[in-house]
C-alpha cells in the first residue's frame, strides 16, 4: 500500500500498459482479482497515471512478449523467467522504447479501457 501512495504525489508519472489477456489470467482466486480489477480502474483519470489496455483481437505489430519498465530514457528493467536484466546501454533503451510506443498504438485508454477491465471484473466477480 505504500508504494501506491507514489500514484497520488504530484510530479510523478506513470504510463502503464497491460494486455487483455494478462487481466484474464487467473493466478489468484477470483475475488482477489475482481478486487484487482476495481483497484485498476480507479486510477484510470488520476493526474499522474495513463493506464492503456491492449484488447485482445488488437492488430499488433510486435508479438505479445515479456514485460518490462522504462525509467526516462536511461533505464530498461526487462523480466525474463530466470532473470531480471538491468539494461542502460543507449540501443537497449532505444530498442524497448519503440517496443513501448509500438504497443502504444495498440492499446487504449480511458473510458474503453475501463470497458475491459470491467469486463474482466465481472467475469471474475461470477466466478466469486
Amino acid at each position: 500500500m505504500r508504494r501506491q501512495e507514489l500514484l497520488y504525489q504530484p510530479g510523478r508519472q506513470f504510463r502503464l500498459i497491460m494486455w487483455e489477456a494478462a487481466l484474464l489470467a487467473g493466478l489468484a482466486p477470483p475475488d482477489v482479482l475482481a478486487t484487482q480489477m476495481d483497484r485498476l480502474t480507479s486510477v484510470i483519470g488520476l493526474d499522474t497515471v495513463r493506464l492503456g489496455v491492449v484488447p485482445i483481437g488488437a492488430p499488433l505489430a510486435v508479438p505479445p512478449g515479456n514485460g518490462f519498465w522504462l525509467y526516462d530514457d536511461r533505464l530498461a528493467i526487462v523480466e525474463e523467467w530466470h532473470v531480471e536484466l538491468w539494461l542502460n546501454d543507449t540501443d537497449s533503451v532505444a530498442l524497448y522504447r519503440r517496443v513501448w510506443e509500438t504497443l502504444d498504438k495498440a492499446a487504449v485508454y480511458g473510458t474503453q479501457a475501463r470497458r475491459i477491465i470491467g469486463r474482466v471484473r465481472v467475469h471474475f466477480a461470477d466466478l466469486a
